[in-house]
């Protein structure tokens, strides 16, 4: 049997068999959209939520996870448009623009799976803990978020059972089934070129978490003769609560991490997305050689 859900990337059809449950895609409706995604069997929450994550597979000896939490601007239909006006909900506010389209391509150029959420990070940020405030923000840059205020104990905790949770349990699955060969998490995000009225001038962040190690080899690798800003913890760091992915799923693994933050006036197309990967892939591939010797 079969159902649909539609999501801001695409409308899917939801397969499922004994073994599996799979995207098979029906209508692109954003560049760089997914163009098939796996969704193992206990990550699919059955509810109007609909599904929270997805995988692009890779072979089993991968050596390198990507992932990207705010791939997502979708809302589940029982939460509506949280109270924002459509032109909100495809802002960056809502998800980082440019980054799934990123994603994939450099997990593709690794050989890397990648893991994506499916929903907006204002329903749930899956790159917080349940107990942050920021995890189910009642503000965004200078927007308030309706939808969000006034949550029910009850309203948080579904919240985190059917966005969280499934997220958490497909990276520790990843992790769980490849953990004699992955030595590297890198997750993928972007970020808008003014903020509160500032504007940064900053292209490429390299952030980290608990384990510094990779993000200043990389830095210190980066490539001769880019014109790319490239600065270190920059336009966020670990004390703005960006790192929870990097110390949940990658220190407390033992494995290197590195977050990637992209300015995404600069990733705003399939073909520029394509280029970043190109790109960076090299680059931390070098990298991750000179780091693990």
């Amino acid at each position: 049997g079969h159902r649909t859900f539609r999501s801001c990337f695409a409308e899917f059809y939801y397969i499922s068999d004994q073994s599996e449950r799979f995207f098979s895609e029906k209508k692109l409706t954003e560049p760089g959209c997914m163009k098939r995604s796996l969704l193992m069997p206990d990550a699919l929450i059955d509810s109007d939520f609909g599904p929270a994550v997805a995988v692009q597979p890779a072979p089993k000896a991968a050596d390198i996870l990507v992932v990207c939490e705010h791939a997502s601007r979708s809302t589940p239909p029982s939460l509506g448009n949280l109270g924002l006006p459509d032109h909100l909900l495809t802002s960056h506010i809502a998800w980082d623009p440019g980054a799934l389209g990123v994603a994939m391509a450099l997990a593709k150029q690794l050989g890397a799976p990648l893991v994506h959420g499916l929903i907006s990070r204002l329903v749930y940020d899956c790159n917080r803990p349940p107990e942050a405030a920021s995890a189910i923000p009642l503000r965004s840059e200078t927007h308030d978020v309706p939808g969000n205020n006034d949550l029910t104990e009850a309203g948080r905790q579904e919240r985190i059972q059917k966005v969280y949770h499934p997220f958490c349990e497909q990276m520790r699955r990843e992790i769980r089934q490849r953990k004699d060969r992955l030595r590297l998490l890198v997750t993928v995000h972007s970020f808008t070129p003014v903020f509160n009225g500032q504007h940064r001038s900053v292209e490429l962040g390299i952030l980290h978490g608990q384990d510094d190690r990779f993000a200043r080899a990389m830095l210190a690798d980066t490539p001769q003769g880019t014109n790319r800003k490239v600065r270190l913890n920059e336009p966020y760091s670990a004390t703005d609560g960006v790192a929870h992915t990097l110390d949940l799923h990658g220190a407390q693994n033992g494995l290197l991490s590195v977050m990637l933050e992209i300015r995404n006036d600069l990733i705003a197309t399939e073909a520029a997305q394509s280029a970043w990967a190109d790109w960076l892939a090299p680059w931390m591939r070098k990298t991750l050689q000179e780091v693990a010797t």
